[in-house]
């Protein structure tokens, strides 16, 4: 306990070399850990890392009550049920977007016309998008992978998938935001 208080003491004095210890000793320990939640190294290894960099980047405003330890594995467990979280959130809304297709296949003339405008606007959309963050985008939504795989395949980090697909997401709504946005006229 001694150690871990003098070494978050060096931490916060910027004490590189007291990190990289911190580090070595708790990185390997805390992605099986978090893999034990996930069940997808990658994402866990991902979880980790950005754990680290968030210690380096607020240590001087770092307030451990419990060791320092137990505060590593209790924020990796944490960013690891938030992840999962996150992915849940995701599948209900694929979910639930499928189920509202197929309840609504009976379609009239115009809808099959909007929905053609809608997929011919999709399209224009999907080629103003960078390269790579279409490609991202295709495989999560039309191909179905996940971002773990996304990133493996593409050979980026997993927070590189989550950004690109915000960027893309927002682009898509602000440019089909008047196919969201149907009034009926009484």
């Amino acid at each position: 306990m001694l150690d871990e208080l003098l070494l978050l003491s060096k931490i916060r004095n910027n004490d590189l070399k007291a990190f990289e210890k911190l580090f070595r000793n708790h990185y390997a320990p805390l992605c099986r850990y978090a893999n034990s939640y996930l069940n997808d190294l990658p994402v866990a290894e991902e979880i980790v890392q950005d754990l680290f960099f968030l210690l380096w980047k607020e240590r001087e405003q770092l307030k451990i009550r419990l060791s320092l330890k137990s505060y590593l594995y209790q924020a990796a467990r944490n960013r690891a049920f938030h992840y999962l979280r996150h992915v849940q959130v995701e599948e209900n809304y694929k979910e639930k977007a499928i189920n509202g297709f197929i309840e609504n296949e009976t379609s009239t003339p115009i809808d099959e016309l909007e929905y053609k405008e809608l997929e011919a606007q999709l399209s224009i959309s999907l080629k103003r998008m960078p390269e790579r963050q279409c490609k991202i985008f295709c495989m999560s939504r039309f191909d179905g992978k996940k971002y773990s795989e996304i990133a493996q395949e593409l050979s980026v980090s997993v927070k590189t998938v989550e950004a690109e697909m915000t960027k893309a997401l927002a682009l898509l709504r602000k440019e089909l935001k008047h196919f969201t946005n149907t009034q009926t006229s009484a």
